[in-house]
């Protein structure tokens, strides 16, 4: 699937998810952008501090919210490694 098929998709379906608000979109394109950089490939090993740098969320509590907010409706698919030493993984969901 071309990266902005895919887009073009993911901002349909937030068009019609009311509960999404900006800081959705941002962490979902910082996301996109690190999916894209590993050439789309799944699973995406992540660091908080980097996408929260990148999406300019600045609370961890704002993070946290989002991302399950993303997995719950069925964005990404998310594994927190729970290690501080050791990358959570995402998984971009491919839509059909």
């Amino acid at each position: 699937m071309l990266p902005f098929y895919h887009l073009s998709i993911f901002f349909q379906r937030v068009a019609q998810e009311p509960s999404l608000n900006p800081t959705h979109i941002s962490l979902y394109i910082a996301l996109f952008q690190l999916w894209t950089i590993n050439n789309f490939r799944n699973p995406v090993s992540i660091s908080r501090q980097e996408v929260m740098e990148i999406s300019k969320i600045a609370s961890r509590v704002t993070y946290h919210k989002c991302i399950k907010k993303l997995q719950l409706l069925g964005f990404i698919d998310y594994k927190p490694s729970y290690n501080p030493f050791k990358n959570s993984q995402i998984y971009i969901v491919i839509f059909q």
